[in-house]
């Protein structure tokens, strides 16, 4: 075996790394991964049970208490979706190139695995509440007036409603929203928050109880309509895994392929703790 340095179970670790440092939907703390356990294939299944909540009455001394029943639903989270990425590296290239670069190659294939990561669980979100109770509808935020405060007012309020705790929330947004928020005094910038301690991935500030994550991956139904989603990490479970990376000596030219498999799937299994809105961002 011509290439000496590669140990696929180190380099795996480094593209799952690099991948969960660019994830902005499906990053811990806007999702869930408590299901994520071990993903040996494409097509593995986790069965996710949850019960119905007793019922609490009044007591009545002397008097027989009534008993529940509990009963369970099953909802499940299939890991079907495999992305992948494969490069060459001639050996020309290698002896001639700066150390580093098929690190660098690989990084970038981690962003962009990412990237599909990230519209395929925003897509889970919007199909989960579109239409819904927990569907804003469409809304518009005036720069000049300051009337994207009244958004996250109203995302708030639904979110309460539906029992939704208050920390952990967050709201995912445009770079256009974030430029109407920045034009109001109510919106905290994370670099004037006193920390940073903690904070996810894009975030940007916060207003109305909401974490605030700028990313240039919101979902754009029809051209300047914006599908801005704020919810809990309770509502949607993700799992992932970089099933397998390979280098190996290419048949038919002087160099090395290295190729990778990203295996993940998410399920919204708390809709209730979602709640979605159409922008329109104006001037």
């Amino acid at each position: 075996m011509a290439i000496t340095n590669f140990i696929p179970e180190i380099w795996s670790a480094n593209i799952l790394a690099n991948l969960r440092d660019t994830l902005v939907y499906a990053q811990p703390g806007v999702v869930n991964r408590d299901y994520e356990g071990e993903i040996a294939q494409a097509g593995d299944t986790v069965h996710i049970t949850a019960f119905n909540d007793p019922a609490v009455r009044s007591y009545t001394k002397n008097n027989d208490i009534t008993w529940d029943l509990l009963t369970d639903t099953q909802q499940s989270l299939v890991v079907d979706q495999a992305d992948y990425f494969a490069f060459t590296v001639d050996d020309i290239d290698r002896r001639q190139a700066l150390p580093g670069f098929v690190q660098e190659a690989t990084a970038g294939a981690a962003y962009n695995l990412a990237a599909e990561a990230d519209e395929y669980v925003a897509g889970k979100m919007v199909d989960a509440i579109d239409g819904t109770d927990q569907d804003l509808g469409s809304f518009t935020a005036d720069i000049s007036d300051k009337t994207a405060y009244s958004l996250f007012v109203e995302m708030r309020t639904k979110l309460t409603r539906s029992k939704c705790p208050q920390e952990g929330r967050w709201v995912i947004v445009p770079p256009e929203l974030t430029a109407a928020l920045l034009q109001d005094d109510r919106f905290i910038r994370a670099d004037a928050a006193g920390t940073t301690d903690g904070l996810r991935n894009g975030v940007v500030g916060r207003i109305a109880g909401f974490e605030v994550i700028e990313a240039n991956v919101v979902p754009e139904p029809t051209a300047g309509v914006y599908h801005v989603i704020a919810g809990h990490p309770w509502a949607t479970t993700y799992a992932e895994q970089i099933a397998q990376t390979e280098a190996l000596r290419l048949e038919n030219q002087f160099g090395d392929g290295i190729r990778g498999l990203h295996l993940y799937g998410a399920e919204v299994i708390r809709p209730e703790l979602l709640v979605l809105a159409s922008v329109t961002v104006q001037d």
